[in-house]
């Protein structure tokens, strides 16, 4: 079984088993990837809810919010998957031989061009996240009051997948000898602090909402 049908048709719990595992993957990448399919999901079930005549006046954004909530679900798990595949790559890499010149400068290629890879899946990881906290912005004020804190539940998964995406890139950027590659890496993860400002204050003002 491939990589992607493995993570997306694993039970939790047997997902659970392998995060937990010695072993080079799943691990934070792939965590933080399901992080924000998980925000993904839980905006989708909000806006599911907002529909009927009540909501009728947002009917179009709901719809909207539904279906690209639905599409990053898909592309989160995809990138759960890449970024196992890409950090078993660089372990791959790493075991390579050296032992002598040739295998040596082989090796360190392989490892810049493993790293390069790994830091791909995590970048984008923090792209859906920032879609994620704008549609937890639009959907606050238009959606199911009923479900109102699924909302802030969804601001808090996006805004773990940012954060916790940000590390495993910042983590691969070191062993990227491409300058001009290491600084477009680096600009996917400058808004990660403003992010998370924002999904902090989606849950505030749904707590605020409750008091």
């Amino acid at each position: 079984m491939d990589e992607a049908a493995r993570i997306q048709d694993e039970t939790v719990g047997g997902y659970l088993e392998q995060l937990a595992a010695r072993v080079p993957a799943p691990g934070g990448g792939a965590a933080a990837a399901l992080h924000a399919a998980q925000g993904a999901a839980l905006l989708a079930m909000v806006a599911r809810y907002s529909t009927g005549e009540k909501y009728a006046a947002h009917a179009d954004a709901i719809e909207r919010i539904t279906a690209e909530s639905d599409e990053l679900r898909g592309t989160a798990l995809s990138l759960a998957a890449a970024d196992a595949a890409a950090f078993t790559a660089v372990t791959d890499a790493y075991a390579l031989p050296r032992g002598d010149d040739a295998q040596k400068a082989a090796r360190s290629a392989a490892i810049a061009r493993a790293l390069e890879g790994a830091a791909h899946p995590p970048g984008a990881v923090v792209a859906v996240a920032r879609r994620l906290v704008a549609l937890a912005e639009e959907l606050l004020p238009i959606g199911n009051r009923n479900v109102v804190t699924d909302v802030a539940a969804a601001a808090e998964a996006a805004r773990a997948a940012a954060t916790t995406a940000r590390v495993n890139v910042e983590i691969n950027l070191a062993g990227i000898k491409d300058s001009a590659t290491r600084a477009a890496l680096a600009a996917t993860v400058t808004d990660v602090d403003t992010l998370a400002t924002r999904a902090a204050a989606v849950t505030d003002s749904v707590r605020a909402s409750l008091a």
